[in-house]
């Protein structure tokens, strides 16, 4: 199993952080303008929709675990032509929030089981992702 694991220490209160990783209007801001649709409870699903050329493209899963401003843990599908939609070809995404001196430090874990998956170095800020999300919340 790949464990893909992304830092940043972002200049905010968890409950910004928070809200960053939770509101679909904050998401579509940094998350490649998906939008994201869940009512974030334990067993329900989560998508993500991003329309891009015309073509729609969809992610989906299921809310795994939610503890709040503080963890975030849901299953995702990413669809693939050579991949079914069945749960070894689903990875599962957590979003850790921590609190160090006014700062919160999130860590984003990526643990991907499917085929071909690939174990890549530590993130940190360097990540255009992240730089996004760092962006919005300290702005």
């Amino acid at each position: 199993m790949a464990t893909n694991i992304s830092t940043v220490l972002l200049n905010a209160p968890s409950e910004k952080v928070w809200n960053a990783l939770t509101q679909p209007e904050w998401v579509k801001q940094w998350q490649y303008g998906s939008d994201l649709i869940t009512d974030w409870k334990i067993g329900n699903e989560i998508r993500f929709r991003n329309e891009w050329e015309g073509q729609v493209f969809e992610q989906w899963g299921t809310v795994l675990e939610i503890i709040p401003n503080q963890k975030i843990k849901y299953s995702l599908f990413f669809p693939r032509p050579e991949l079914e939609d069945k749960p070894e070809n689903y990875f599962v995404m957590s979003y850790v929030l921590t609190e160090e001196n006014q700062k919160t430090k999130l860590e984003i874990v990526q643990e991907d089981n499917r085929p071909g998956a690939v174990q890549e170095k530590p993130q940190d800020e360097e990540n255009p992702i992240l730089q996004a999300l760092k962006a919005l919340i300290e702005s």
